[in-house]
């Protein structure tokens, strides 16, 4: 429930964007991104900087092209981005996040019930890309191959 305390806790005025993070959120995401890779040039840019960018990107839902100046260049956020959904960080830190909201309702950080409602199961059922795959393996197959001929004796 909103009240003056919690308002001012998710008050993100004094930011320079919305969609920036506070040091408080930056603390629970900056030991999950990955450090420079060895040998090479020392890595140049903020990483907190590039997590801004890429969070301005995706809660504004603007084009990598109206990234505004004041934030690393697109090419930075987007190859970042790319690298880290590549390698999984993307997923770590989703799921670190995860546990941390769970802790804080009280719950325990992984749920331990599953619910499967019918329409789960009917969805299922069909057998999805798998059915997809073999049949159109099937159809790539040569006509001699299955015994079929064209010609007409």
């Amino acid at each position: 429930m909103w009240t003056a305390e919690s308002r001012a806790r998710y008050n993100r005025d004094h930011l320079r964007y919305p969609s920036d993070l506070t040091d408080e959120e930056w603390a629970l995401i900056e030991p999950l991104i990955p450090p420079a890779k060895k040998g090479g040039g020392k890595r140049r840019v903020d990483m907190r900087e590039v997590v801004n960018g890429i969070m301005y990107v995706l809660s504004t839902g603007c084009q990598w092209r109206a990234v505004p100046k004041d934030l690393p260049p697109k090419s930075t956020l987007f190859d970042y981005l790319d690298l880290w959904n590549y390698d999984g960080t993307i997923e770590r830190i989703h799921h670190a996040l995860y546990e941390k909201c769970r802790e804080a309702m009280g719950r325990e950080a992984s749920p331990t019930a599953c619910v499967i409602d019918s329409q789960s199961v009917k969805s299922a059922e069909k057998g999805g890309p798998g059915l997809t795959r073999t049949a159109m393996t099937l159809a790539k197959r040569s006509r001699a191959r299955r015994g079929i001929s064209s010609s007409i004796r």
